[in-house]
């Protein structure tokens, strides 16, 4: 007997931060881009203070969706993320929030909805790298989240904590500028131990961590320029300045040489005369995991979101972890898994 069943049709779901979109735009360019491909009535789902997304996106895959959008800044895309995380079920991503680090990355849209929702519902899958880390607080058990480009220990932690909420919503990321001002000041190096791929633990001090996944922060700083979003590495920085001359040294390096020099075989030239210098203050490791053990808790975050003080953390890569919505033809990007020798700090 011929199965004469007809196919179900795709569907999509929104999980949207409604105090960062307007939720009347949104559902009026999703009706739109779900007809024009000819997808199934979307199911919607709000976050709340108390779901960050995590929740409202599991009960979205009970009902066998094809996509998720997520629809808010990056703490909403981070949480769909976790819970799509290795589901195969794609990350559409409509960014409405400050900083938007991922869909940087990924170079989508920034300031259009109708934009953005076309691509979700009309784009490509491409699987790219999750940062995992596992952290164990000041007091409690060890807990599993999820990063999607960079995790941080120290001082960057500190900024963040230190950020104004009321000075993001008037200025946006300009913001943090004013959280670091406050921070350096007060910053203190500590000492740690960590050990990357499993390997025996050494001694290091620092002023911060940065744990990235990839590496472009807001404003176009390029901070770590070889951080590949689908290699399975992670990019690790060790910040080592010593005083205010050390703070402008790895100033210039993310923001003249990573941004401006890399990009000629002359300035390329430039950087190597200055690699001596640019180490003693900012270290760049890579490896697939990095283990790291604090003699005193510090403050660590995820994608700019605080989660208090840790006496450890582990982070490593889950390659192609994620499915991402992408505009057509930006599929078929290869992987380069080499891992580079690291410097010790």
């Amino acid at each position: 007997m011929t199965d004469t069943a007809t196919p179900r049709r795709q569907q999509a779901a929104v999980v949207y931060n409604p105090t960062k979109v307007d939720e009347d735009k949104l559902r009026a360019s999703v009706t739109t881009a779900e007809s024009e491909a000819g997808w199934a009535e979307t199911l919607w789902f709000s976050t709340t203070e108390a779901d960050a997304g995590q929740q409202a996106t599991r009960e979205a895959l009970e009902h066998s969706v094809t996509t998720v959008l997520a629809a808010g800044g990056d703490g909403t895309v981070r949480a769909v993320a976790e819970a799509l995380r290795g589901t195969g079920v794609s990350l559409g991503i409509v960014p409405a929030g400050t900083g938007n680090l991922l869909a940087r990355n990924l170079q989508l849209p920034l300031g259009s909805i109708d934009e953005s929702t076309a691509i979700a519902f009309g784009g490509v899958d491409k699987p790219i790298d999750l940062g995992v880390a596992t952290l164990t607080p000041e007091r409690g058990t060890s807990v599993e989240h999820v990063f999607l480009v960079m995790a941080g220990l120290g001082l960057d932690a500190q900024m963040i904590a230190n950020t104004r909420p009321e000075l993001k919503k008037q200025v946006g990321w300009l913001a943090y500028v004013d959280g670091a001002a406050r921070s350096i000041p007060k910053a203190t190096p500590f000492r740690i131990r960590y050990s990357l791929g499993g390997h025996t633990d050494r001694p290091a001090q620092a002023s911060a961590i940065l744990v990235a996944n990839c590496g472009l922060l807001p404003g176009n700083i390029q901070f770590l320029p070889d951080a590949k979003v689908d290699d399975g590495i992670l990019d690790i920085a060790v910040l080592q300045p010593k005083g205010v001359l050390g703070w402008l040294t790895i100033w210039r390096r993310v923001t003249w040489e990573n941004g401006v020099l890399r990009r000629s075989a002359v300035g390329r030239r430039m950087i190597q005369q200055t690699d001596s210098m640019n180490e003693r203050v900012m270290t760049t490791l890579r490896a697939a995991d990095i283990r790291i053990v604090v003699e005193h808790a510090q403050e660590f975050e995820l994608d700019g979101d605080e989660f208090g003080r840790v006496r450890s953390v582990v982070l490593r890569a889950d390659p192609g972890a994620l499915i991402v919505r992408m505009p057509l033809g930006t599929e078929g990007t290869g992987q380069d898994t080499a891992l580079e020798t690291a410097t010790t700090p």
